[in-house]
């Protein structure tokens, strides 16, 4: 009895070792993507939702508020003013397959950003652009960007950038809304002018960097 006990537990050592031994061999876990946040406002956030989430390494965009003072603020709230709000997204990526600074690029030549009144047919604060910095690597970048848009068109480029705030994520109906509701979604688009007026500011630089639409 004590021989059959003895070889049973210099059994399971025999098994525990082994199975350590394959773990350790074996390799672990995929690693999580390199994920950073991008906060933007671009007028119209079904648009930069739709823009953004067509460019890869784009993992998530949410639609929300931010910028301004009140809290916990609703659609209608920042439409109709006063609140400080922009319409903005903010953006979920892998910086290992898309850098911050291609997403800022990106930014710049899906809107009009030498429009300080608005974006398009919407206009009013809450559809001004903006980029928010999270630190001051971003700003660098942001700086940067703006300053070769500012180049490159030749005119003044009124888009600030800002210290990230709180970010409020805007109701449901908004997120996705470009999937969700297509059809008016594309209507849209199409009636406020968005697209033409880009191409028009931009030229053969218009949506560059983001697929389908360039």
């Amino acid at each position: 009895m004590t021989t059959t006990c003895t070889r049973r537990a210099a059994s399971g050592l025999i098994g525990t070792l082994f199975l350590a031994a394959l773990a350790t061999a074996l390799p672990g876990p995929a690693t999580a993507a390199d994920e950073r946040t991008a906060i933007f406002a671009g007028g119209c956030f079904w648009c930069v939702e739709s823009d953004f989430d067509a460019i890869p390494g784009v993992l998530e965009t949410v639609s929300g508020y931010t910028g301004g003072t009140l809290d916990n603020p609703t659609y209608a709230a920042v439409t109709e003013g006063g609140t400080g709000h922009y319409e903005a997204v903010r953006i979920t990526f892998d910086a290992e397959r898309v850098s911050y600074a291609e997403l800022v690029a990106a930014l710049f030549r899906s809107v009009d950003p030498t429009d300080a009144g608005g974006q398009f047919c919407d206009r009013g604060p809450s559809y001004r652009t903006a980029i928010f910095v999270t630190d001051d690597a971003q700003r660098r970048v942001a700086e940067a960007a703006k300053q070769d848009a500012q180049k490159r068109l030749d005119r003044e480029v009124v888009t600030p950038i800002l210290p990230a705030a709180t970010f409020y994520p805007a109701e449901d109906y908004h997120q996705d809304f470009y999937e969700k509701s297509s059809t008016r979604y594309s209507y849209y688009r199409w009636s406020c002018g968005r697209d033409e007026t880009v191409k028009r500011v931009w030229g053969k630089e218009a949506f560059k960097g983001i697929p389908g639409k360039g």
